[in-house]
């Protein structure tokens, strides 16, 4: 099967997401309205990566970018590489803090691949890019509410990942903490036992169904729908400032949790304004993006090169 591609370059703009939100383990996620933007299009020879905004100067600008990588595998399932690409990030959402950075690059990745064959969607349709996705990145939590927005419900089934987006309620108004230091999530894995008590599991089954509920249509209940058992405990001891400020927080009735693996907060709703979080930390007012990854054509534009969050408050 030969594989033809688009002579014009393409775009996309993916959201940061948040993962877990207390009790939904490797389940449930949150798209938030930060962005990254990225286009690729392809050359008639070697790999070009051109980054400005976070990770540049860090990430590579080479076949090992994460962007370029999970281009290569969309490919591959669509039936032919290029000959070349060029590709430009700009990125706004902080690497290695929890708020899905790698799954933005992944879905961006498979995107602009598919936008860049001519019959993309034909050979790769949207339910393929999930699995191809959650496959790349290791679970679907976080790839899920990027792809699709809103507030998402991940699973696996035999044949791979699936998910569904549900409305977010009025009263859910997330705000950001993000640290100054960076998180891995291998470390924060690794803090995991194999096993948990069945107290604890029975716990967070109960939560997490009421999760559902409070961030649908009842805000108000936020806070007990958040409280965990299952990861957040074991993981302080390796982030204790983290720990520290989720727990001001809900002692201060602000419904608030790691985000991902963090280190990272996301609080959903409004924190006091007496609570400070102190240097170390930017704090940011974002909205719940509720679109999901979006594909265009052609080069990224003035506004889009622009490294600094539009409309992200501190």
């Amino acid at each position: 099967m030969s594989t033809n591609f688009m002579p014009d370059p393409v775009r996309v703009r993916v959201a940061a997401t948040s993962a877990n939100l207390g009790p939904g383990f490797d389940a449930v996620g949150l798209a938030l309205g930060l962005y990254d933007d990225i286009s690729a299009e392809v050359t008639s020879g070697g790999v070009t990566v051109r980054i400005a905004g976070e990770g540049a100067g860090d990430l590579p600008g080479d076949e090992r970018h994460l962007v370029v990588r999970a281009m290569r595998a969309a490919f591959d399932e669509c039936g032919g590489q290029p000959a070349g690409l060029a590709v430009e990030c700009v990125n706004r959402i902080p690497q290695a803090r929890g708020l899905g950075s790698s799954s933005a690059a992944i879905v961006a990745g498979v995107l602009l691949a598919r936008a860049l064959v001519m019959d993309g969607e034909r050979r790769l349709d949207d339910a393929a890019v999930l699995r191809l996705a959650a496959r790349l990145e290791g679970h679907p939590d976080n790839v899920a509410p990027c792809l699709l927005g809103g507030f998402t419900i991940a699973w696996t089934e035999s044949e791979g990942a699936k998910a569904v987006s549900l409305p977010v309620a009025a009263g859910v108004r997330p705000t950001v903490f993000v640290p100054t230091g960076r998180g891995l999530t291998a470390t924060a894995r690794a803090a995991l036992p194999a096993t948990v008590p069945h107290l604890d599991a029975a716990s967070n089954a109960g939560r997490a169904a009421l999760l559902v509920h409070a961030l649908s249509v009842a805000p108000e209940l936020l806070l007990p729908a958040t409280a965990d058992r299952l990861h957040q405990d074991y993981r302080a001891e390796t982030m204790p400032a983290t720990a520290a400020l989720v727990a001001a927080l809900r002692a201060a009735d602000v419904p608030a949790v790691l985000s991902g693996a963090g280190p990272s907060v996301l609080a959903l709703r409004e924190p006091p304004a007496d609570l400070a979080a102190g240097p170390d930390w930017q704090v940011w007012s974002l909205p719940v993006e509720v679109r999901g990854a979006r594909v265009g054509r052609g080069r990224l534009g003035h506004a889009e090169r622009d490294p600094v969050a539009a409309g992200r408050k501190s």
